[in-house]
């Protein structure tokens, strides 16, 4: 005679159980969120600025507004191409622009721009491998570029490095 198995059932959580917590963990996701959305969004709205009568009707300036020319700038020099000290036979390319905290006359740029052609024929390309030698690299940019401006440059953004 054939023997028949017999297959166990099988014993678990019958599916409006299944069904009730997938509503509640829904529920509390959605609760989370929320929740979430209404702290990092801030609660109040901004605290009105109290008006004097001889000011009713203009728009109130900012604190922290500039004139006109004096804020920062952002200048972008012209793009450097030449090679590297070793392996010579490696060309670097690289944009950059300067942040400085004033508007400066043309010439500073350009004495930033022929300062960092210098300093970049002087490379080795041990020294740029990396995201540390990338780091090492734009500090030292940075550096000589705020030496170069007498304190004037605040931040140098490179915008394109190419190394071939």
């Amino acid at each position: 005679m054939a023997s028949v198995e017999q297959v166990p059932s099988r014993k678990g959580p019958s599916l409006a159980v299944q069904g009730a917590m997938l509503l509640l963990v829904t529920a509390a996701a959605i609760g989370m969120g929320w929740l979430s959305g209404g702290y990092l969004k801030g609660v109040g709205a901004p605290a009105s600025v109290p008006v004097a009568p001889e000011n009713e009707g203009k728009v109130p300036k900012p604190a922290d507004a500039q004139e006109p020319g004096t804020g920062p700038s952002l200048v972008a020099l012209a793009p450097i191409t030449t090679n590297i000290a070793s392996p010579a036979e490696t060309w670097i390319r690289m944009e950059v622009s300067v942040v400085y905290d004033a508007p400066q006359p043309p010439a500073m740029s350009d004495e930033i721009h022929q300062d960092l052609l210098a300093f970049l024929r002087t490379l080795k390309m041990h020294q740029i491998e990396g995201a540390s030698g990338y780091q090492h690299l734009k500090a030292d940019i940075e550096e000589r570029a705020s030496i170069r401006s007498q304190g004037h440059a605040k931040e140098v953004l490179i915008r394109t490095l190419l190394l071939e």
